[in-house]
């Protein structure tokens, strides 16, 4: 972790320093200065467009009573890349761009999901799950992947985790996507 802080809060400003430097020696300060500024502007464009969708999208999915997380991931790619095109410089830029363009994000999001799925808990909550997984027993993920370790769900026999009833098994076909 420190090593990741290094390089966020070092290594990219020198660089994002290096690029401006070379582009603006190239084309001229007032120019480099125009496109640094124009790329905040349109940052802050997109971030509101963009933002909005995603917000109506989370909004509705809600209403349908399902899991927001495509709209949660996009939120966040959204909000991370309006930062980096708020932020001058032109390789923060290049990023932003691609964590707000609709196709690249979608591309971002299936690589997120693929490297973060492995850890993402399953549970069975309710008593429509309990009494088909044996009475609160659960199946834990081991690093592998595999579902062989069993143990007993966390708390006293006969408390009700989900108490509004709206959790879902995760082999149901609703939940792919």
């Amino acid at each position: 972790m420190p090593l990741l802080l290094v390089v966020l809060f070092v290594v990219v400003p020198l660089v994002e320093l290096f690029v401006i430097i070379q582009v603006g020696q190239v084309i001229g300060a007032w120019w480099t200065i125009a496109i640094l500024l124009a790329g905040s502007i349109l940052g802050s464009l997109l971030l509101r467009s963009q933002g909005r969708g995603v917000w109506r999208r989370f909004n509705a999915v809600m209403g349908e009573g399902r899991v927001p997380h495509r709209e949660i991931l996009d939120g966040v790619m959204i909000i991370l890349g309006g930062a980096l095109l708020l932020t001058p410089g032109f390789l923060t830029d290049v990023f932003g761009l691609l964590l707000l363009a609709p196709p690249t994000r979608a591309a971002i999001r299936k690589v997120l999901v693929r490297l973060l799925s492995h850890r993402v808990v399953y549970g069975i909550a309710g008593p429509a799950g309990a009494a088909a997984y044996g009475g609160g027993r659960r199946m834990w993920r081991g690093r592998g992947g595999d579902e062989s370790e069993e143990r007993s769900a966390p708390g006293r026999p006969g408390d009700e985790p989900d108490v509004e009833g709206t959790a879902r098994d995760a082999s149901s076909p609703r939940l792919r996507r």
